[in-house]
């Protein structure tokens, strides 16, 4: 059985983008994560040591997000190698970060990559 745990929205300020303007003034993200594995354990053990801590992921998360990078695809590559080394019981993990207002004509909410991998 597969249980999930889904951060929603998280909205931080970062610095990420391949034009110098975008690593000097930044800009909002949104980040989504969504974990799978067996949290069976934790339901009846009510112990936070049977379960993945979401607040932990939500360190990762945000740690990551303060080191620039030219492309999302690496960001979301770095988030989700420490959680699967963090959370050795995960077995599949899909992260979505969306750059809220990129340097581009046109209006949009903004522009998302999403990623999963299988462990």
């Amino acid at each position: 059985m597969t249980s999930k745990i889904i951060l929603e929205d998280i909205k931080i300020y970062a610095y990420h983008g391949v034009l110098p303007e975008e690593n000097i003034l930044g800009t909002y993200y949104l980040v989504n994560a969504e974990i799978h594995a067996d949290l069976w354990k934790a339901a009846e053990s009510d112990d936070l040591n049977d379960t993945i801590n979401y607040a932990m992921v939500n360190d990762i998360i945000h740690e990551e997000m303060k080191i620039p990078s030219q492309l999302l695809e690496h960001v979301i590559g770095r988030i989700m190698s420490r959680i699967a080394e963090t959370f050795r019981q995960i077995n599949f993990i899909k992260i979505r970060l969306t750059k809220v207002q990129p340097p581009m004509p046109g209006e949009m909410t903004g522009v998302s990559v999403e990623m999963e991998k299988q462990f």
